[in-house]
């Protein structure tokens, strides 16, 4: 399928992309960031989002406390001088023994979200140093997540009471989490664990793409048949909108499942999804936090600017996996929202953030969803990650990936 068959390029095509110098500019800033954390950040872990743009330290609790792990790790491959690029390896190797002792204790890891986790922390810290501490962690982080497969209707279920049945559902957040069965496969030569990713594959691509190309955040499933149920957007606006996140979650989980199955429905998949995101960007080709919302918005509706950079993450993912137009055509497209993130929402300026990208959203409260509200206009950490993840895919493009 050509191109601009999946996308109406519109004035897209016109947007500037990100220089290498301005990536590298842009890198070093987040580089010299996560140094000035380290204070406060290397024994404790940033929260989900920040609190007026600044983190508060607390305790390994959260699903998101691997981003942070993320971002040392990313730090430390491009760390200005080897007395930083120590700091940056101390704190990674800390905090990877804080993840084995989490996952040791069962600390609060009844959950999906075992690869954002430790993918970011444990599997890179490993791949990076070859420190069997992350190796083990991810293991058992791993073999965790096998504990949440329900085999009638073949998924990874998100939450909540197994087989419980208002929590017998899967969310589109965990074709993210899948990578980390795929490498437990290789790492171990147990092809348990690639079986039930591609299953939950299988059944997360029949459902969760809608007929529109949007995507349901959560998927409904029937305990007794395992067959679909019903879909909700439960972080979205409401359920037939197209939640930002979610959606770009589909862009790249759709280009990891490629990566790791070469199966082209997956392929097609990832054209759908990521031709809906591009479709639906505001002017700055910064998201709104639902796409259901356009540029005369910008006075009522908070923007979520970590969607911008996990869609360009995927974009650069699938470069790597097609051929040479479309390949091209999906690193300027990274390229543009790159730069549009770099010029419009990095934070440069530590006395106003401590973190990378301003302007997140984490879940934002609407009449016609189920979520509460949080991190509004803030930080949000997986942001700051997936903004060092996208400038270092564009800067290496032959990166040694943490997924």
């Amino acid at each position: 399928m050509e191109i601009r068959k999946w996308i109406t390029e519109k004035e897209f095509a016109t947007y500037p992309e990100i220089t290498m110098a301005e990536a590298k500019k842009s890198m070093a800033v987040c580089v010299d960031k996560v140094d000035a954390m380290l204070k406060d950040f290397t024994d404790a872990f940033p929260g989900p989002a920040s609190e007026n743009n600044y983190y508060v330290p607390g305790p390994n609790r959260s699903w998101t406390s691997g981003f942070w792990t993320g971002e040392v790790w990313l730090a430390y491959e491009n760390a200005a001088s080897p007395a930083q690029k120590d700091r940056f390896l101390e704190a990674g190797q800390r905090q990877m023994a804080s993840f084995l002792e989490r996952i040791r204790t069962h600390n609060d890891v009844d959950h999906h979200d075992m690869g954002f986790m430790f993918s970011p922390s444990c599997v890179a810290g490993y791949k990076l140093t070859g420190a069997l501490t992350g190796r083990e962690a991810a293991i058992l982080a791993a073999d965790q997540l096998l504990t949440r497969f329900q085999p009638i209707g073949g998924f990874l279920q998100a939450w909540g009471e197994m087989g419980a049945p208002d929590n017998y559902r899967f969310i589109i957040d965990c074709l993210c989490n899948l990578p980390l069965l795929y490498w437990a496969s290789e790492e171990t030569g147990d092809p348990g664990y690639r079986e039930i990713a591609e299953k939950h594959l299988h059944t997360a691509m029949s459902y969760v793409i809608r007929e529109d190309d949007s995507t349901w955040h959560t998927v409904f499933m029937n305990p007794a048949t395992g067959e679909f149920d019903h879909g909700a957007t439960c972080q979205g606006f409401r359920d037939g909108s197209a939640w930002a996140r979610g959606q770009a979650w589909g862009v790249y989980g759709t280009a990891m499942a490629y990566r790791y199955t070469r199966k082209e429905e997956y392929l097609l998949a990832f054209r759908r999804v990521t031709g809906y995101f591009l479709r639906h960007l505001p002017k700055d080709l910064c998201p709104f936090w639902d796409l259901t919302f356009g540029n005369g918005d910008e006075k009522t509706q908070p923007r979520d600017s970590s969607s911008a950079v996990i869609a360009a993450c995927g974009l650069l993912q699938m470069s790597r996996l097609l051929e040479d137009d479309e390949a091209a055509w999906c690193i300027s497209g990274a390229a543009k929202l790159l730069k549009a993130m770099a010029d419009g929402y990095q934070s440069v300026d530590s006395s106003k953030s401590s973190g990378q990208l301003l302007h997140g959203t984490y879940s934002r409260k609407s009449p016609y969803n189920t979520c509460t509200q949080e991190g509004v206009d803030e930080c949000v950490i997986w942001g700051d990650y997936y903004f060092m993840e996208g400038l270092q895919r564009f800067l290496s493009p032959e990166w040694k990936i943490y997924w």
